[in-house]
């Protein structure tokens, strides 16, 4: 008997679960503050129970981040599933265009960031998760291209994209500012060209 259907039921209604739980999380951090929020207070929020919610996060800090684990795998899979004569830096700004000018539009980004940069747990769960999705990535890299895992310039190349995001923060035209970044890491730097001087009262 072909048991694909019901399988398929079941992860979406995991799914299901995992992103209501999330969605409970996130409204109330903000609402409330990350640090008056328990973790019962969520699991109630969700109608789940807290056994429930534990199958599905392992802690309180990663009910903010819940597409942690898809972003770092979404990673790889752009340097080792591009099409066959795309470079690894043409792969990569193509992602972070389609992905992070996305977040970035989101309309509640502005409270999100506010959330993370005001909790310092989340701080530093933010800044572990980096790492990890730095280190993953280079791996990645020097995979592809057949250098050592500790090769310096596959390391330094992870490290410069996913800081993208927070290079651009903020600039007028996010694309126009991703865009040049990228150049910059395919041609190398070049000297801006000067800009105005400085008004001057009469």
């Amino acid at each position: 008997m072909d048991t694909a259907p019901a399988v398929g039921r079941r992860e979406r209604k995991k799914a299901a679960t995992r992103r209501a739980i999330a969605d409970a999380a996130l409204r109330l951090f903000l609402e409330h503050g990350y640090d008056r929020v328990s973790i019962k207070d969520i699991a109630e929020a969700a109608d789940v129970s807290t056994t429930t919610l534990f199958k599905h996060f392992p802690g309180k800090e990663a009910l903010v981040f819940d597409e942690e684990a898809d972003r770092e795998a979404e990673l790889v899979a752009v340097v080792r599933d591009r099409p066959d004569g795309q470079g690894i830096v043409d792969a990569l700004r193509e992602h972070v265009l389609a992905s992070w000018l996305a977040v970035a539009a989101h309309p509640r980004r502005a409270e999100f960031t506010a959330l993370v940069d005001s909790t310092p747990a989340l701080q530093q769960y933010a800044e572990r998760m980096w790492t990890r999705h730095a280190a993953a990535l280079a791996a990645a890299i020097a995979e592809d291209v057949g250098a050592g895992h500790d090769d310096i310039t596959c390391h330094a190349l992870a490290r410069f994209v996913l800081e993208i995001p927070a290079l651009t923060r903020g600039r007028r035209d996010l694309r126009a500012a991703v865009e040049e970044v990228f150049d910059l890491l395919t041609h190398g730097w070049r000297p801006p060209a000067p800009g105005l001087p400085p008004a001057t009262d009469a």
